[in-house]
């Protein structure tokens, strides 16, 4: 046992939802032990607890430290460990030779071991994963303001004749969706009445995620002016796409070893 607590190890972690498996590896390459804990704080203290009693930690491989692992990958680097985003296994070769947890976790482990996997993790808990929080829901609110037009101009295009007529002939985009909101179908014992009873859902559906959009856009001009100024003052740079930059880049730059590896990334 002394040997063992002597040892320098390194960790995988194979993520999902509810639970996490981890593997130790020593920096010979052999297998130490397993553990299983619960995805929450408490599995988070017990996994760090059995990593030292286990020996010196000289890194945490992690999967998914953007998504299932992320909760575990922050309380980590909170304690000052070393944590490696590991990729993910290939598919097909999970298919072809079964999957199981505990070897996903150990090929974790290995190739922290022997340099295949080096990338350091998002940190996501600065202004970036601000900015990522409220860029999400921006997202969404879009989509979901694009579909609301989409289906406000087809419900128009296919309205009774007279009801038609009428909004065809207000000018403005934002005018006839108020217009629209402002409808009193009352009863609706007609197809004018309910097909006004559909516009106006929709209208006041479309002013409610255009002013949400408003407030996030106001939100995140802020955010990126304070984290990238130049960034934001550059010629032909809006602020979505500054946004998009700093998302993939993360908190930390110093995960971006050159200018290449940057313009890769973002795609610029």
């Amino acid at each position: 046992m002394d040997n063992i607590n002597s040892a320098t190890i390194i960790i995988g972690v194979d993520t999902h939802k509810s639970t996490h498996v981890a593997v130790a590896i020593n920096t010979q390459g052999a297998r130490l032990a397993a553990l299983s804990i619960p995805a929450n704080a408490k599995g988070y203290q017990e996994l760090e607890s059995w990593s030292r009693a286990l020996g010196k930690v000289e890194a945490f491989g992690i999967e998914g430290t953007g998504s299932y692992g992320a909760g575990l990958s922050r309380a980590l680097l909170s304690l000052g460990y070393k944590v490696i985003e590991v990729t993910r296994p290939n598919r097909q070769l999970r298919y072809r030779h079964g999957k199981t947890d505990s070897l996903d976790a150990e090929g974790a482990a290995r190739s922290v071991l022997n340099g295949q996997a080096m990338a350091k993790p998002k940190t996501q808990t600065g202004p970036v994963e601000m900015i990522r929080h409220l860029k999400i829901a921006r997202d969404t609110a879009v989509k979901c303001r694009t579909q609301a037009m989409v289906t406000l101009k087809t419900l128009i295009i296919n309205a009774p004749v007279e009801l038609r007529g009428v909004l065809d002939s207000i000018k403005g985009k934002i005018a006839l969706i108020r217009y629209i909101a402002a409808f009193r179908p009352g009863k609706i014992t007609s197809t004018t009445a309910s097909a006004k009873a559909a516009m106006r859902a929709l209208a006041r559906r479309w002013l409610m995620l255009h002013e949400e959009i408003q407030m996030h856009d106001k939100e995140l001009e802020r955010l990126v002016i304070v984290k990238a100024p130049s960034l934001m003052a550059s010629h032909g740079i809006a602020t979505m796409t500054v946004a998009e930059m700093l998302i993939l880049v993360g908190d930390d730059p110093s995960r971006i070893k050159s200018e290449a590896a940057l313009a890769k990334l973002c795609g610029v």
